[in-house]
């Protein structure tokens, strides 16, 4: 039983150990974590030069977004989001908004937010369109629209919304 012990323990100092350089890596700016900021003078500012270590001047990763192209009815299309820097360990989650022409559940599967944007930088949100119920004489285009909503841990950059067609 003595011996189980010790091999957990050894196990788990092992894991923490391995884990440590990679969870300073997740944050933005890659420097170390500072529990207080109140004591230290930033010795390599300038006068008028906003310190790296300030809460309030935090760069936060920007997300733009794009249309890969319009769809057919009964296809896939596809929404790109694009996280820079991207955060290396772990993702983020963006919210989003969806409007246009296109009715969901009509005209495609509705989409759910918030979006996942991966360790690499990139997201997908995916838009199954689907085959028209209304008439086949309409021919009509409809319009999806995505707009980025504001959310914790990031930026919204320009483009902040695509619009995808769905044609007939």
């Amino acid at each position: 039983m003595k011996n189980q012990k010790n091999i957990f323990i050894a196990t788990v100092l092992v894991l923490a150990f391995a884990l440590a350089p990679i969870l300073q890596a997740a944050r933005p700016d890659g420097g170390p974590v500072y529990l207080s900021t109140s004591s230290r003078v930033n010795e390599s500012s300038e006068a008028g030069a906003p310190d790296s270590n300030d809460p309030d001047n935090v760069q936060l990763p920007v997300i733009t977004i794009h249309c890969t192209a319009d769809v057919r009815r009964g296809k896939t299309g596809s929404f790109v989001l694009n996280m820079n820097p991207a955060l290396g360990f772990g993702g983020a989650f963006v919210n989003f908004s969806v409007k246009g022409t296109a009715i969901p559940g009509v005209d495609y599967l509705p989409l759910v937010a918030p979006a996942y944007i991966g360790p690499s930088g990139y997201g997908v949100i995916l838009v199954q369109a689907l085959p028209d119920p209304r008439a086949s004489a309409s021919r009509q285009a409809y319009s999806i629209v995505v707009t980025l909503e504001a959310g914790a841990g990031y930026a919204i950059g320009a483009p902040k919304s695509a619009t995808m067609w769905i044609k007939p």
